[in-house]
């Protein structure tokens, strides 16, 4: 299962990490997902939902 909201989908995105002596190193910036009991077309789901998703009220739990 990838790293991704599966309702806005939302990924990890790149940046920099840098130090005190500005050196400059590839990090990336994760997403915060949550494993969610959902209730799609009448069914029950676990997806992985961002928590910016679960406090929009953009998913109806089950």
């Amino acid at each position: 299962m990838a790293k991704v909201c599966e309702i806005c989908g939302k990924g990890a995105q790149k940046g920099h990490q840098i130090s005190h002596s500005h050196k400059v190193s590839n990090r990336r910036f994760e997403v915060n997902l949550q494993s969610v009991r959902v209730r799609q077309g009448g069914k029950v789901r676990r997806i992985l939902v961002c928590t910016k998703c679960l406090k929009a009220g953009k998913v109806e739990r089950a």
